[in-house]
C-alpha cells in the first residue's frame, strides 16, 4: 500500500487509545512533538511507550495523564533537567507502570524487533542493577499480552564454557512516529546527521508515521539513495509539518529552544504549574500554527535557524536565561 500524505491532526488520530508506540529522536534532539501536542489535545489514554532516550516528549504525555506503561533507558532533557519532572513524580506516586533497561539494552530490543528475532544478546548489562532488579511484577507482564514475559535472561554461550550473555527481549510496536527533515509522497525518508535509533523503531512497528520539515520529490531522494535510511515500504503515512520538532532541534534546519524547555521545567515540577503550561501551549493552542505563535511566532522562531555552516545556531544563548 502507497503512503498516504495526512494532516497533523490526522496523523495524531491513527494512534488509539492504550497504543504501543515509540517516539523517535534523543533527549534535545528530532521528537516529533507536533504529534505528541496533538495526542494530547485528543486526550489520549493507557498509551504503553517504548523508548531508549525520549525528554519532554514522554514527560508531557505522562504529565498531561496520556500514559499508563514505560518501557525505557531514562526519561530527561539533559542540562534542562537530570530527569522528567512529571516521570519523576509519575514514580513515586505509582501513577504509572514501568520497566527500566540500559540505553544501549533498549536499542539492542528495538534491533531485535527490526530484524524480526525474538531477542537479541548482550553484555552491558552484567554485573548491573538493571539485571538484578524489575518493577514490572509477573502479574503486571501477564496481564499484557504485549508485554515480554521475562525481563531477560542470563544463558551460558553454546559455543564456549562459561561464556555468559543477557538475552533481552525484542520490542514490536503498533505504532512508532519519527520527525525527519526530508521525506517524499511515496515513503522516502531522508535522516540528516544521526539517525539514532529511529530506524530501529520505524522497522519494528506495524505502522510508521513520518512527520517531516519538508514533503520533497522522489526524484532528489533518489539522486544519493545511499542516504535514504528508511525504505518506502515501511512507510504508511507522511505528514509535512515545519517546525514539527519545536522546542527540540533538527539537524540544518534549526537548534532547539532553551527558553521553551527551560519553562517547561520550571512548570512541570508542580501541578499547577504543569496545567497552567498545558493550557497556554496544548491546549489552548488549539493547533501547531497556535502553538508556534504561543511560543513567540517568527521572532523567536527565526532566532533558532540554524547555520548552514554548522547545522545548528552557534549564536544562541543557551545558558543564564533569566538575562
Amino acid at each position: 500500500m502507497a503512503p498516504r500524505i495526512v494532516s497533523l491532526a490526522e496523523a495524531a488520530a491513527i494512534i488509539p487509545d492504550g497504543a504501543t508506540l515509540s517516539l523517535g529522536g534523543f533527549t534535545t534532539q528530532r521528537h516529533p512533538m507536533a504529534v505528541v501536542y496533538e495526542l494530547v489535545r485528543l486526550r489520549r489514554k493507557n498509551l504503553y511507550l517504548f523508548g531508549h532516550s525520549p525528554g519532554s516528549d514522554w514527560d508531557l504525555l505522562i504529565g498531561a495523564g496520556c500514559v499508563k506503561r514505560v518501557e525505557l533507558a531514562y526519561e530527561a532533557d539533559e542540562a534542562f533537567g537530570t530527569i522528567g519532572p512529571r516521570w519523576r513524580l509519575a514514580v513515586q506516586r505509582r501513577q504509572i507502570e514501568w520497566e527500566d533497561y540500559s540505553n544501549f539494552a533498549m536499542v539492542a530490543r528495538f534491533t531485535a524487533g527490526a530484524m524480526g528475532l525474538p531477542f537479541m544478546p548482550v553484555r552491558s548489562l552484567l554485573g548491573s542493577d538493571v539485571l538484578a532488579e524489575q518493577a514490572l511484577s509477573a502479574e503486571a507482564r501477564a496481564g499484557d499480552p504485549r508485554t515480554s514475559p521475562l525481563k531477560l535472561k542470563v544463558m551460558e554461550s553454546p559455543f564456549k564454557a562459561g561464556d555468559r550473555v543477557v538475552l533481552v527481549p525484542a520490542i514490536n510496536t503498533e505504532f512508532a512516529v519519527i520527525h525527519v527533515q526530508k521525506a517524499s509522497a511515496s515513503g522516502i525518508v531522508r535522516i540528516e546527521g544521526q539517525s539514532y535509533a529511529d530506524v530501529q523503531q520505524a522497522l519494528c512497528a506495524q505502522t510508521v508515521i513520518v512527520t517531516c520539515e519538508e514533503l520533497v520529490s522522489e526524484e532528489s531522494l533518489r539522486k544519493e539513495p545511499e542516504r535514504n535510511q528508511i525504505p518506502l515500504f515501511a512507510v504508511q503515512y507522511v505528514c509535512p509539518v515545519r517546525w514539527g520538532a519545536h522546542p527540540y532541534a533538527v539537524y540544518n534546519y534549526y537548534d532547539y529552544d532553551p527558553r521553551q524547555l527551560k519553562s517547561y521545567h520550571e512548570a512541570a515540577d508542580s501541578d499547577d504549574g504543569l496545567e497552567r503550561y498545558l493550557q497556554r501551549f496544548v491546549h489552548g493552542a488549539k493547533d501547531h500554527s497556535g502553538y508556534l505563535e504561543a511560543v513567540g511566532g517568527l521572532e523567536r522562531l527565526n532566532s533558532l535557524v540554524a547555520d548552514p555552516q554548522y547545522g545548528y545556531q552557534p549564536t544562541l544563548q543557551r545558558r543564564r536565561l533569566s538575562q
